[in-house]
């Protein structure tokens, strides 16, 4: 039997967003929200209370959905294609080889086998480790047993408690949401933790955070207020930009939008860290000008150009019009990106199994890949220091992809 304690009810986990771009998405409101769960997190370090609900965010895939179908009582497992237009619902093998090929159907399969005999009662989500793909490694001298789920290798000493129950298990998972409802394709989602009784065959990972295990020290605590109120000041600075640029983030033709995929674009092409405002204002300005200009050239008819030519020139005015608010909103994203990162150095210390990045050299020692915050109120958004796991998830190639 599984026991699952919820943090958050909303609707299904398809996607979390990082903490920093929630002032893109909400403009204020998200500016709001991140400094709030900043802090709560600061709160948890300094043991001066719980502050908010945190998971440990394991870098498994693919996300695998699993349990009974409320509408006709079946067992079933399946990817987030289960909450496709046209769901993708697997009962029995056949189905898997129908709605799924390669190392995905076969990872599906996997568990269709095993995950079949738990008492899972509900739908839970979760994210896979491992099945037939764990590897013996030598690391520092020392013979592990590890599994490379996306792109962070896990592993863990062979003649460990936990190194044998990796060994001999058929799968490894780790549940992180819980889904109610009557139909699928109106179910509630709760983020929190799973706990309970596995079997041999199967590796139950935790995503709970044990807060107790660090603590922040004066001197880190110091450091981390100056980078609040800094983001904070900032923030004021940049609200009425971000109200703005909050209103149309669906445009993939706006400013806020295209604001957004720019920091996804410097981290997967930049080997260094957040550059100067000013810099990076400027090469905002060019990127955007970039990517209008290539929706232009693709056009082939004036009448197709038309639109993507008002866009351009409508944008840049924007730009050029709004510099000084522009250059805070670009001052509070990265602030709030260096902030979160204070946070997720404290909170990597505590692991139970190491966490390796795979390079042409061996391994190389790295954090977690992240947690999630989880606020009743505010929601949930993920930590994830993307200049360390966001540039290394860009460029790795996927093996169960």
């Amino acid at each position: 039997m599984f026991n699952f304690k919820g943090f958050l009810t909303q609707d299904k986990n398809t996607h979390l967003e990082h903490l920093e771009d929630d002032i893109i998405n909400r403009g204020a409101v998200g500016g709001d929200n991140a400094i709030n769960f900043l802090k709560a997190v600061r709160n948890m370090l300094a043991g001066s209370g719980k502050g908010t609900n945190m998971t440990v965010k394991w870098d498994g895939a693919p996300a695998i959905i699993c349990g009974i179908n409320p509408e006709n009582g079946k067992f079933f497992v399946g990817t987030k294609s289960v909450f496709n237009k046209t769901p993708k619902i697997n009962y029995t093998a056949r189905d898997i080889n129908r709605n799924h090929g390669g190392v995905v159907a076969q990872k599906l399969a996997v568990c269709l086998q095993n995950l079949s005999r738990l008492k899972i009662k509900g739908i839970l989500q979760g994210d896979l480790l491992f099945t037939n793909d764990l590897k013996a490694v030598t690391i520092d001298g020392e013979k592990m047993i590890s599994f490379t789920p996306n792109t962070i290798t896990y592993a863990v000493p062979q003649d460990s408690d936990i190194g044998r129950r990796i060994a001999r298990a058929k799968m490894g998972i780790v549940f992180h949401t819980s889904y109610s409802g009557r139909k699928m394709n109106s179910l509630s989602a709760s983020f929190g933790t799973v706990t309970g009784s596995s079997n041999r065959n199967i590796f139950l990972a935790s995503a709970a955070y044990k807060e107790t295990a660090v603590m922040f020290s004066g001197g880190e605590l110091s450091k981390f207020d100056a980078q609040i109120r800094m983001a904070e000041g900032s923030l004021r600075k940049a609200a009425p930009i971000l109200n703005l640029m909050s209103k149309n983030i669906s445009d993939d033709l706006s400013v806020g939008y295209r604001l957004k995929t720019y920091f996804n674009y410097y981290i997967k092409n930049s080997n260094s860290d957040m550059g100067k405002v000013a810099v990076m204002q400027k090469q905002f300005r060019d990127y955007y000008e970039s990517i209008m200009q290539n929706e232009i050239d693709s056009r082939k008819t004036p009448k197709g150009k038309e639109k993507f030519i008002k866009a351009k020139k409508d944008g840049l005015q924007f730009i050029d019009r709004n510099k000084q608010a522009l250059y805070f909103a670009i001052a509070s994203h990265i602030t709030l990106g260096v902030a979160k990162n204070t946070l997720l150095q404290k909170m990597s210390q505590v692991q139970s199994i190491g966490n390796f990045i795979r390079t042409s050299k061996g391994y190389r020692v790295t954090a977690p890949e992240g947690y999630v915050a989880v606020d009743k109120v505010a929601g949930a958004i993920k930590l994830v220091d993307r200049l360390e796991f966001s540039r290394q998830n860009f460029t790795m190639p996927k093996g169960w992809n």
